[in-house]
């Protein structure tokens, strides 16, 4: 007599619980994707807001007829790099002026021509006249552009009000805000900018990257910026590493909790799965 047949959900695995988590994983999936584009383009919406097709006129100083003025910058520069070979508590003094004669004649900065000049001196903060290029919405490369994503740029017309200071081997810029004439700038946006390095392409630059290495402190002091050496001083950088990535890790923080979330779901699957299961298998 043949025996009868048992029931199939009794030796039969069940595929509801790997089903369930594929159709989970490629929920998830699908939400990153979804997120990551509308994060970005709805980002790209808000920058529009206070940033321009085209580039202001940053005005770069002329050079002719200064021949004065230029031999005591260099002498002074020179100066300080001599003494920066010694031991000595050193300290240099630049004004606005000098700042700016600076950018216009010296080669390692020719790239801030045009697009930074530090108009005064407020305080303890600088204001600082800037037109940056930024990245603008997402769109299809057109013909001749490489790769199949680009974008138009977008520029950031406005006046910093910051703090030099040390960050590691750095200058860098404290944000404390970012004018636009009939525009108002994010926090979130200056948060992300703050600290600016605007010196962090001379790291490593054979004669400004040591030079930096060995400040121990940078201060607005009587109308300028001292940048100073003082032996035995312990540079105190009030800008930690951790406030660098502040803004960029609340979307990782974000993307954690849904990684989380996800797997918590992944594990009720597998449960409720395993439940039905040997109920099946009664």
């Amino acid at each position: 007599m043949p025996l009868p047949n048992k029931p199939i959900g009794a030796n039969a695995h069940s595929p509801f619980a790997g089903c369930a988590i594929l159709i989970a994983a490629l929920a998830v999936m699908v939400f990153l994707v979804v997120f990551s584009t509308w994060g970005l383009f709805r980002q790209s919406h808000e920058i529009e807001k206070f940033t321009a097709a085209v580039p202001r006129a940053v005005e770069v100083d002329a050079i002719d007829g200064r021949e004065g003025e230029l031999n005591r910058l260099a002498e002074k520069l020179e100066k300080f790099r001599d003494e920066l070979a010694g031991k000595g508590e050193i300290a240099l003094a630049l004004t606005p002026a000098e700042m700016n004669l600076a950018i216009a004649v010296y080669e390692p900065f020719k790239d801030l021509r045009g697009t930074f000049r530090v108009m005064a001196v407020d305080g303890q903060t600088l204001r600082i006249a800037i037109a940056f290029k930024l990245n603008g919405r997402p769109r299809f490369a057109r013909n001749g552009e490489p790769g199949w994503i680009s974008s138009d740029p977008r520029y950031l017309n406005a006046t910093l009000v910051a703090r030099p200071q040390l960050l590691g081997h750095e200058v860098v810029l404290k944000l404390d805000a970012i004018e636009v004439p009939n525009a108002k700038v994010p926090v979130e946006f200056m948060e992300q900018m703050s600290p600016y390095r605007i010196t962090e392409r001379y790291l490593t630059d054979a004669l400004l990257g040591p030079a930096m290495g060995m400040l121990t402190a940078v201060e607005v002091v009587d109308g300028g910026v001292v940048l100073r050496r003082k032996p035995g001083q312990v540079p105190g950088d009030r800008i930690s590493a951790e406030q660098v990535d502040f803004a960029s890790s609340r979307l990782f923080t974000l993307l954690g909790v849904v990684a989380c979330l996800f797997l918590l779901f992944v594990g009720i699957v597998i449960f409720v799965g395993s439940r039905a299961k040997n109920r099946a298998a009664r």
